[in-house]
């Protein structure tokens, strides 16, 4: 399921109270559908020590989706365009110097290149163990909350398509007694007019039972009673599940699967239009259940 949160932390000043010690900790976390868990971090050189405890956080917590964290260390503007010190230019100066000297083709520093410079080398390092997974706690706290307000509204979307495949259901149950009855007659009128071209050369009473038990073949094997209801028993239990809740996502997948299965059934089974309509309704609407059920941890 999709989700989005974001949150952020800032560091005053370093302990000295330097200027340029203001950072900020960024955190970004967002979540797209997926079968599988599948994860991407994407952070800053200050917090890649950071990753393994972060990885550890998101697959305790997340079983489905295309996850991708990205934290980030920022400074301030005004950090950012301090004077550098004499001191720090000097020492850039001379390691300038010293690898043009063995690389003569090497481009000269630009401004921005030494503002950068600087900065990194005047401000302070900072251990963010302690913080970053406090703030990625938060941050997945509010990406799952907001993963279980969609995970609501998909649940009423497949209460909704349920309902519509019990219809249908109950549209099918009715019409297969009247096929088998309207092929019993019609057997029964070919048996007669057989008799009339036969002239008394075939036995009235085998024929007959000939008549019968094709129809009873034929009866066999249009017969969906056992389809409908193996459908209305997976209907059941995945109704069950979704006001059960917790991680159903991968048995749904399984009954869905099942429900497919009995429509194609019913669908090889049909006899008349108005059941062969009925199995593609009901496979239009199992694949639309199959599309968000694939989405749900």
């Amino acid at each position: 399921m999709t989700g989005y949160a974001s949150v952020q932390l800032t560091l005053a000043a370093d302990a000295e109270g330097r200027p340029g010690g203001a950072r900020r900790l960024g955190l970004e976390i967002r979540s797209v559908n997926s079968r599988f868990l599948d994860l991407s971090l994407r952070l800053s050189d200050d917090l890649r020590a950071q990753e393994p405890a972060l990885r550890a956080l998101l697959t305790q917590r997340l079983k489905r989706g295309k996850v991708e964290l990205r934290a980030f260390v920022d400074t301030d503007e005004s950090a950012a365009l301090t004077e550098p010190a004499p001191r720090l230019l000097q020492r850039l100066e001379g390691v300038q110097d010293a690898v043009r000297a063995w690389l003569p083709g090497a481009a000269p520093l630009t401004v921005a290149e030494v503002l950068r410079l600087c900065a990194g080398a005047g401000a302070p390092a900072h251990d963010w163990g302690e913080a970053l997974p406090d703030l990625a706690q938060k941050a997945l706290d509010d990406m799952v909350a907001a993963r279980e307000r969609e995970g609501q509204r998909l649940a009423a979307m497949l209460q909704d398509r349920l309902g519509q495949l019990r219809a249908l259901a109950r549209q099918a149950a009715p019409l297969v007694p009247q096929l088998v009855e309207q092929q019993r007659q019609r057997f029964m009128e070919r048996w007669r007019e057989a008799m009339q071209l036969a002239e008394g050369t075939v036995l009235p009473e085998a024929a007959q039972d000939r008549a019968l038990s094709e129809a009873t073949s034929y009866a066999i094997r249009i017969d969906v009673a056992e389809e409908i209801t193996r459908l209305e028993s997976h209907l059941d239990e995945i109704e069950r599940l979704l006001k059960k809740g917790g991680e159903v996502g991968k048995r749904l997948d399984f009954l869905i699967q099942e429900l497919h299965r009995e429509a194609n059934t019913l669908g090889s089974k049909s006899a008349a239009m108005d059941l062969t309509r009925i199995s593609v309704d009901m496979k239009v609407l199992i694949e639309q259940m199959r599309e968000q059920v694939q989405n749900i941890e």
